[in-house]
């Protein structure tokens, strides 16, 4: 799913939250999902944090609105975001369902702190951030996505719980990893499609022809480098260092990968 059908789904979904607020979260949120998979291929893991942040602050001030009528204007700092969240906790009942009061403020609380103290988005951060990090945030946005599609939806009953159920999915992987090796799941790919897919797969920024040769399950080596590895080159969907033997995934493969060889997600 493109970015832009992503947009359009979700803002008839969240048709009852004001533009102001629907537009910013929706846009922040497929902000982070393009992010999560540009790190699996850069290892840079500090833009996808970022976003999260500005996705808490974003969903924050949707909330405020909704309990209490009004928020916190764009553009000015929140000084003390747990706070903010608290506030909204100790709301009366009466101000609106438990999940915009409680439960998705607790959410955004553990959300900030983990993009703040886990090393993403701030320099000097205590513990380095890893894909086990970014898959929890990345996680819990799509868990307080799915609560605003279930709280604000203007969509039939069934459509609005499709779309929360293909959120909370989680989609069957295109890589397995099993004894040291990689193997692509989709035995309808050629060698070229596989080498993208494992490249892109990787956390790593580089990975060994050699490892590739194993993965693809390709028979014969100088062939794979003549027929697969250099063909790729020419085309810029990779960089093959034959003297090193090591090959990078471009950004043109990226793009490959995801245009053509991921699934349909609301992943994205």
């Amino acid at each position: 799913m493109s970015t832009r059908q992503s947009k359009t789904v979700f803002d008839q979904a969240l048709a009852s939250a004001p533009a102001k607020y629907r537009n910013r979260i929706v846009a922040v949120y497929t902000e982070i999902k393009r992010r999560q998979r540009e790190a699996s291929v850069s290892g840079s893991f500090d833009a996808a944090g970022i976003s999260a942040g500005k996705f808490c602050e974003s969903v924050i001030r949707l909330l405020q609105h909704q309990l209490t009528g009004q928020s916190i204007p764009f553009g000015k700092h929140i000084p003390n975001f747990p706070d903010a969240c608290r506030k909204l906790i100790t709301l009366d009942a009466s101000t609106g369902p438990e999940s915009l009061r409680v439960v998705m403020p607790r959410s955004l609380v553990f959300l900030y702190t983990m993009r703040g103290k886990r090393g993403i988005g701030h320099v000097g951060g205590d513990v380095e951030a890893n894909s086990i990090d970014l898959a929890t945030i990345v996680r819990t946005c799509d868990w307080i996505m799915c609560e605003l599609l279930r709280v604000f939806h203007k969509l039939p009953l069934e459509d609005a719980q499709s779309l929360i159920d293909s959120l909370a999915s989680k989609h069957m992987p295109l890589v397995w990893e099993v004894g040291g090796r990689k193997r692509v799941l989709r035995t309808d790919m050629n060698y070229k499609q596989k080498v993208l897919l494992l490249l892109y797969s990787g956390t790593e920024s580089s990975v060994l022809s050699e490892e590739l040769f194993d993965w693809t399950e390709h028979s014969h080596m100088p062939s794979f480098r003549r027929d697969v590895l250099w063909p790729m080159h020419k085309a810029k969907l990779i960089e093959y260092d034959k003297d090193e033997e090591i090959v990078y995934l471009s950004l043109l493969g990226v793009g490959e990968v995801e245009s053509l060889l991921l699934p349909d997600p609301i992943d994205a």
